[in-house]
């Protein structure tokens, strides 16, 4: 892809192509700070990428500045937000990468379709008052919350761009002089002593983003910014036009001094008192046009109790037991509304094994168990506030990579066997298992390690020549050169048995299937037109069968000797339909789904296919009968790739959540609480749940590995 030209003021001629590993497509935006690129990462997640202007990443206060954005959005990732994947501050041209949330900003929507009605008003104040909430409990106050930085995602608003955010422990501030925000959204304290500026500057602007809502201007209205700035702190707000019912709270919002004003709680109880039938579940898509099956609830319910802390007060369940990857793609952490107050106090109620430094040290009331005791829920965490680990499951062993250190977990109780360390730049995914040892993933070019799976220590150590891929599959490790040479490597004893080229692939990556003995390089044309996949047996590099197929194809999954693909189209990879190709008689069978899916990923489960999409859909399709089996509609958004056993299916949610649906019908059997805690950081792949002898291990953003009883969902 050729750098991308950008004419506008102030901007580079020439753009980069890469923000870190993150590949920029097209130009989503620019503003003051930078340009916002869409990117993908390597695993084909889709990213907004903010990278700074040239000039500006020459001036040590500006980037002091952008070291404080990056601190401020990830400080308040979650569900209200557009979580951060990636950073770095310190780049010769600073950038930060966040999940790209389809949607229009409210300015955009406001602009094209004229005011909401009332019952979107209330969703609105009430998804805003939520994200306020979040972002001024970690100690951020956003101060330039207006309509262009409000993302109208499906699943409820979201605040980006924390640009001029201050952490009340930031050591920067507003100089004398200057004002910082934007005027028709800026309190009035914002102008007489923005020194000051506390949370409910916030909350005065969400009350001008309201009536901006409502009316398609502000409640201080001029051309001039001077005007504006006089009328903030002298004038009453003119609320023409905002709903009876809520324009008493909005004048509570555009109160002149900051401890007349309501704060996030305050706003939400009164939102339930305005309107009886307010739902914190309304922005959950609908359930799509020509599917007949009733909509489960997704999701736990609303706490009617407005205090955030009545869950942890009442302590577990009675009954709650107190216990307690392979890569996904394209995923990222955000929440449903639905994992409200109730689910993420569930979390602190639930304890949890803490296995914290030194050696590894057995919860005690597990300490006298044998390798033969029953399975029971349980939860671990190896390295705290170290990001979402990824894990996988091989020689009898949960094994686990979580920011510098591999580890192997007893599948029975989740107890630290042992811990080795990687380096931190560590390329992520989950670790493999190859000629029976155990290799984590590293970055392209650093050194290819084989471990002991029963003590975690060094069998073999390479510094392999610099490669763009890595994989494994049938026991042997494939790495791919940057000139296009493939190297097999036995995974075993670390001896390359052989050097080739793979026809029609300049950089192959391989991808296998587990029951499937052959590895799948998949290479799309860069007219979309067509996509050439090659079987090469791993053991010798020889190829098996090559096939150009029609259309822009990502693998899924093998089944029968044939392989599985989803066909995507369009700007935003819309999956409209599931392809299935047989090598014998080379032929291929097209099922067209009903309604496209956004950025599908999905499995193969004999002659069904599991996909979810990152709007939150999940469906099965038969590839025999042609046809869709079922539909749900979720109020998740990136979800893990899914992982089936034939009864049921299992996805991870990116606040934590691990959740089972009936695989005949698609109905909701049962689902864990959030594990989302206070520092979590989004992952850019999202681990997927892993399956072995009918128990379920999962990952969460809160450092956590949890593994439960698959066979009874509802018991969760």
């Amino acid at each position: 892809m050729a750098p991308q030209q950008d004419t506008g003021a102030g901007a580079e001629a020439e753009l980069p192509e890469y923000a870190g590993h993150y590949r920029l497509e097209s130009r989503l935006g620019s503003g003051g700070m930078g340009v916002v690129h869409l990117a993908r990462s390597t695993s084909g997640m889709q990213l907004a990428v903010k990278v700074v202007h040239a000039e500006f990443a020459k001036d040590p206060e500006f980037r002091g500045r952008f070291r404080q954005e990056v601190g401020a959005a990830r400080r308040v990732s979650g569900a209200f937000t557009a979580p951060v994947v990636d950073a770095d501050p310190e780049a010769e041209r600073p950038w930060m990468a966040t999940l790209f949330i389809p949607g229009p900003t409210l300015a955009d929507q406001v602009k094209r379709n004229g005011p909401m009605d009332p019952a979107q008003l209330r969703r609105l104040m009430a998804g805003l008052a939520e994200a306020l909430r979040d972002i001024h409990r970690v100690g951020v106050v956003h101060r330039d919350l207006k309509p262009s930085n409000v993302l109208l995602a499906d699943d409820g608003p979201k605040v980006i761009d924390f640009g001029i955010s201050r952490p009340k422990d930031s050591e920067l501030r507003t100089e004398t002089g200057k004002l910082i925000g934007t005027p028709p959204f800026m309190a009035p304290e914002q102008f007489r002593r923005p020194r000051e500026v506390g949370p409910a500057a916030d909350i005065f602007a969400l009350g001008s983003v309201l009536v901006h809502a409502a009316t398609g201007r502000g409640p201080f209205d001029s051309d001039s910014p001077y005007v504006v700035a006089y009328q903030v702190v002298h004038d009453e707000p003119d609320l023409t036009g905002v709903p009876e019912n809520l324009a008493p709270l909005v004048m509570r919002c555009l109160a002149k001094e900051p401890e007349d004003r309501p704060t996030p709680d305050e706003l939400m109880r009164e939102l339930r008192s305005v309107a009886a039938s307010y739902d914190t579940q309304a922005f959950i898509p609908a359930q799509r046009a020509g599917h007949t099956q009733p909509k489960p609830e997704f999701g736990p319910k609303p706490d009617p109790k407005p205090d955030q802390e009545a869950e942890a007060e009442r302590g577990p369940r009675a009954g709650e037991k107190r216990a307690g990857r392979t890569p996904g793609r394209r995923r990222g952490r955000l929440l449903a509304l639905g994992a409200g107050a109730a689910g993420l106090a569930a979390v602190v109620a639930l304890a949890s094994v803490q296995l914290l430094g030194g050696e590894p040290t057995p919860e005690p009331e597990k300490s006298a168990r044998t390798a033969s005791a029953a399975f029971g829920a349980w939860t671990a965490t190896p390295a705290p506030n170290k990001g979402t680990p990824q894990c996988s499951y091989g020689a009898g062993k949960v094994l686990c990579v979580q920011s510098g250190l591999v580890f192997a977990l007893d599948p029975l109780d989740g107890r630290l066997l042992w811990r080795h360390p990687v380096d931190a730049s560590h390329a992520g995914g989950a670790p493999t298992v190859a000629g029976g040892l155990v290799h984590p993933r590293s970055w392209p070019g650093r050194r290819v390690e084989a471990l002991d799976p029963a003590t975690g220590k060094p069998r073999w150590q390479h510094d392999m020549p610099a490669y763009s891929t890595s994989s494994t599959a049938g026991g042997m490790l494939l790495l791919a050169g940057v000139d296009g040479t493939v190297t097999g490597v036995d995974g075993a004893s670390g001896d390359t048995k052989w050097n080739r080229t793979v026809p029609g692939h300049k950089e192959p990556y391989f991808v296998s299937f587990a029951g499937d003995p052959l590895a799948y390089a998949s290479t799309i044309s860069d007219d979309g037109a067509s996509t050439r996949v090659t079987a090469v047996d791993p053991a010798t590099g020889d190829v098996r069968w090559d096939a150009r197929l029609k259309g822009t194809l990502e693998l899924v999954g093998a089944s029968g000797g044939s392989v599985v693909f989803v066909s995507v189209e369009g700007t935003y990879s819309d999956t409209k339909a599931v392809v299935r190709y047989s090598p014998d008689d080379r032929t291929s069978r097209r099922v067209t789904l009903p309604l496209p899916l956004l950025q599908a990923h999905g499995t193969v489960r004999g002659n069904v296919v599991y996909l979810v999409g990152g709007d939150g859909s999940l469906v099965a399709v038969d590839l025999e009968a042609r046809r869709q089996l079922w539909s749900l509609e979720t109020s998740v958004l990136r979800m893990s790739s899914p992982v089936a056993d034939g009864r049921h299916v299992y996805v991870s949610a990116p606040d934590g959540r691990l959740l089972a649906v009936d695989a005949r019908n698609g109905k909701l059997l049962g689902q864990t609480p959030a594990r989302l805690g206070a520092d979590a950081l989004v992952a850019a792949d999202l681990p997927e749940p892993v399956l072995a002898d009918g128990h379920v291990y999962a990952c969460a953003p809160d450092g956590t590995v949890f593994a439960v009883d698959g066979r009874d969902p509802s018991a969760w």
